[in-house]
Order: structure tokens, then C-alpha cells, then sequence
């Protein structure tokens, strides 16, 4: 059994003041006894236009936000799924929306890259949305392994494609990280019914940090970072403003609720 964090912020344009927060709330976690913290999309910047972004953006093993994130893990001997950081892409005008995984060593032990990317136009709303003129997609899905079970890491928008997590299962698949930076609106339609959706019928934990508030530029996130169990129930929920969520991950509690419940082994040709 191992307690796990989700870290909510609510990130503004200066990389600086958000690592000193996001440094504050990992502190915190790990004195609470969290093993694995996972922080937001975009925890270190979310910068008044989509570009500024671009201006920050690092290559894959050097940077300052990424020796941020492997200070902070080894400091605080926690796992540290890094929310996403923006890498380098193929274009000079865009990044990689990229969350790097970090073990209680500092070492990095994973990279995801954001597939799904949120070019949309919320309905009965102004609010419209084009991830795609600055950030670049990634090809592939990530599960490592790590001392709480098989981890599988993934980017909010990725969120709404089941069908992206359904080969993680194959994989052995305990656990979902999904840092993100979900719409007050969108938010509050569909954040907690995705996710636990995610957890039913995969049969895992869910583990779901978010941006959560006011942000500088004028955007507003839903927060409601949580962590939510195989069962689909939520076991802990932190509504709006800077903080974190924390609970117990039972690897063998999920080995038993498989067992007991075997979803995953009653799949069919069509959802392969």
C-alpha cells in the first residue's frame, strides 16, 4: 500500500513563481507521506498567449524545469510525474507537450509525449480552443514500471479516447496518471464522469491532477484534482485553488478486485 498525491495549481506566465509552487506542494505531499506526486499540464507555464510557451520550451535533457523536476524527486525521495513541460518539436513555432516521469533518485525513467490535442469550440460557449497551431502531436502511449504498479501516463484532452487506454491493459495496467488542465466548463460537464469511467472499465486507480482556478490570462480551470479507485469510487477530491489530493494505492486490493470481478479477461474481438 502506498500514498499517492495529485498536486492542483493554478500556473501563471513566470516559470519561477510556478516551480516555487509546485516545489511548496510536492514538500507538502511527500510530509503527508506520499511516495508519488503527480503534478498538472502546464504546472510551469501557462503564459498569456498559446506562443509563450514556445519561448521557454527546452531540449530532451536539458533545461531548467527539468532539472527543477529531478531536484525536487530526489530532494524529497518521491516519484515525480512532471504534468507536462514544453520540449522541443520539429517546428521552431511549436513544442511538445511533454510529461517526464521521475523516480525518488532524480533519475527519468519515462517520457510521454501528448497525442490527443484539444482543438475544439466548447459548445453554448465563446471559449474556443486550437492546441495544434502550437504544439506538436506525439505518436505513442507510455506505461512503465515503478514501485506502485504498472503506471500508465497520459495528457488530459487524451482523456476522452478510451480506446487510447484500452492496450495499456495488456500491459498489466494499475494505475492511470492524467495530469491536465480541464476548462471550468468542460469540466464541470464531464471531469469526474471521464475519469471514473476510465477507472471502471479499465480496473485501475486513477490518479488526476489539474489546474484549478483563475489563471493571469484570463482562462479559467476546473480543478477538482482526485484520485479515484478500480471501483470507480472517488477517494479524494480538492476543489479549486492550490493544494493537493492524497489517498492509498493497494496493488494487492486490485489484484483481488480483478480476480474477483475479471472485466479485463471477458473482452471480445470488437474491443481489441
Amino acid at each position: 500500500m502506498t500514498i499517492c498525491a495529485a498536486i492542483q495549481m493554478a500556473s501563471g506566465p513566470q516559470v519561477n513563481a510556478n516551480l516555487l509552487e509546485a516545489e511548496k506542494q510536492i514538500a507538502d505531499a511527500a510530509k503527508a507521506g506520499a511516495k508519488l506526486v503527480a503534478l498538472p499540464e502546464n504546472f510551469a507555464i501557462m503564459g498569456m498567449n498559446e506562443y509563450d510557451k514556445v519561448q521557454v520550451r527546452e531540449v530532451d535533457g536539458a533545461g531548467p524545469i527539468q532539472d527543477f523536476l529531478a531536484t525536487v524527486a530526489q530532494k524529497y525521495q518521491v516519484w515525480v510525474v512532471g504534468g507536462t513541460i514544453p520540449m522541443a518539436a520539429k517546428a521552431d513555432n511549436k513544442v511538445r507537450a511533454t510529461c517526464l516521469v521521475y523516480n525518488d533518485k532524480g533519475e527519468r525513467v519515462a517520457r510521454y509525449d501528448k497525442v490527443h490535442l484539444f482543438d475544439v469550440s466548447v459548445p453554448d460557449s465563446a471559449e474556443q480552443y486550437r492546441e495544434s497551431d502550437s504544439v506538436e502531436a506525439g505518436e505513442e502511449s507510455c506505461v512503465i514500471d515503478s514501485p506502485f504498479g504498472r503506471m500508465g501516463i497520459s495528457v488530459c484532452y487524451d482523456l476522452r479516447f478510451p480506446e487510447f487506454f484500452r492496450p495499456m491493459t495488456k500491459k498489466g495496467l494499475d494505475i492511470i496518471v492524467i495530469p491536465s488542465a480541464f476548462t471550468a466548463k468542460t469540466g464541470a460537464a464531464h471531469w469526474e464522469i471521464l475519469l471514473r469511467a476510465r477507472a471502471i472499465e479499465n480496473l485501475c486507480y486513477v490518479i488526476a491532477p489539474n489546474q484549478g482556478g483563475f489563471h493571469v490570462n484570463g482562462r479559467q480551470t476546473f480543478g477538482h484534482s482526485m484520485i479515484v479507485d478500480p471501483w470507480g469510487v472517488v477517494l479524494d477530491c480538492y476543489k479549486t485553488g492550490p493544494g493537493f489530493v492524497s489517498a492509498e494505492v493497494d496493488k494487492s486490493r486490485l489484484d483481488k478486485m480483478r480476480s474477483a470481478f475479471p472485466v479485463l479477461e471477458h473482452r471480445r474481438f470488437f474491443c481489441e
